[in-house]
């Protein structure tokens, strides 16, 4: 496994705009249409657990997403109507410890089935904003610090992200025994595009130039581990922040030695940062994107779309041979 030598939280920078359910079929954009009807109504928190909502329930599921399209995930605010919308469904699809008002509201509803994304996968650390260079600090020096939060990025990774689907199809079966047979077809179509997907990947990036990328934000941390890659994330918590002078040199040194050729930004934060150092080490920029939703300015319609559009992206800024 390949970690980082910059760290940051990934709960923090996973702090990224503009995200939501956009082109799922089956969620209503209407907050007031997500429960009592005649379907298995399911209220998810945002497009990664949506997308899996919909595709495991198919034509039996109801799905509404508390994100909508074009909004931050991390700061979302559960209103009062929104409170009403989950004890008015059947079940809740949230990934705990990425939203806080979601996880408080979810836990103080009244549904029989509330499923935790981030139960049904292991979940990692993957540091802070001020992780310093290894081997600057002993080992007994990092125990003592204080616990870094969880990186809930586990969608970007096809196999964690096959595990949750596992579970929710799970989840789904037993809370809607009616229908189990066609939520167990739908999972198992499901893992096996995901595992389908993996493979594409590992392929892909098995031979390449090099191994490591820039990104503004540590978003990708449990993808460079499934797939042998470093990321570098440039800046904290704030999307819009620019890098210190100091970390700018730093990683303009790193693309040096590394043969960095791109620094990725995501398609709906600020490209500001990304071009700061691009500019500065002659870098390109493009798009890599975390898929915490999708809008017009996706370049995807779906999960598997966009995640193709990653391969394709780090392919030529790594040199895939």
């Amino acid at each position: 496994m390949n970690v980082r030598r910059h760290h940051i939280s990934g709960l923090a920078l996973a702090a990224v705009t503009a995200l939501g359910i956009g082109t799922l079929s089956a969620c209503s954009s209407d907050s007031a249409a997500a429960g009592n009807t005649d379907k298995f109504d399911v209220v998810a928190s945002f497009y990664p657990m949506a997308f899996l909502a919909e595709q495991i329930g198919g034509s039996h599921a109801n799905v509404s997403s508390l994100t909508e399209p074009g909004q931050e995930p991390h700061d979302l605010e559960i209103s009062a109507r929104q409170r009403a919308q989950l004890e008015d469904s059947d079940a809740a699809l949230y990934l705990k410890g990425l939203q806080p008002s979601v996880d408080e509201t979810i836990e103080q509803s009244g549904l029989k089935t509330k499923i935790d994304a981030a139960t049904l996968t292991k979940l990692e650390d993957h540091g802070d904003v001020e992780h310093e260079h290894a081997g600057e600090h002993s080992e007994e020096e990092h125990s003592e610090e204080e616990g870094h939060a969880l990186d809930p990025h586990v969608w970007l990774d096809p196999v964690k992200y096959a595990e949750i689907a596992k579970g929710v199809g799970a989840a789904f079966e037993k809370a809607d025994p009616d229908h189990a047979a066609d939520y167990k077809k739908n999972t198992d179509a499901l893992v096996k595009k995901l595992d389908d997907l993996n493979t594409q990947v590992a392929d892909g990036l098995k031979n390449t130039e090099t191994k490591v990328f820039f990104t503004n934000h540590a978003s990708f941390g449990y993808f460079a581990e499934r797939y042998g890659l470093t990321q570098e994330a440039i800046s904290g918590v704030d999307p819009d922040s620019e890098p210190s002078p100091a970390r700018i040199k730093e990683l303009r040194t790193e693309a040096k030695a590394d043969g960095v050729t791109t620094v990725f930004y995501e398609t709906l934060v600020s490209d500001k940062t990304a071009k700061t150092l691009a500019d500065d080490a002659g870098l390109k920029t493009d798009v890599l994107d975390p898929l915490e939703g999708i809008t017009d300015k996706s370049k995807g319609d779906d999960y598997f779309q966009v995640m193709e559009a990653n391969l394709k992206a780090l392919q030529t800024a790594l040199g895939a041979k």
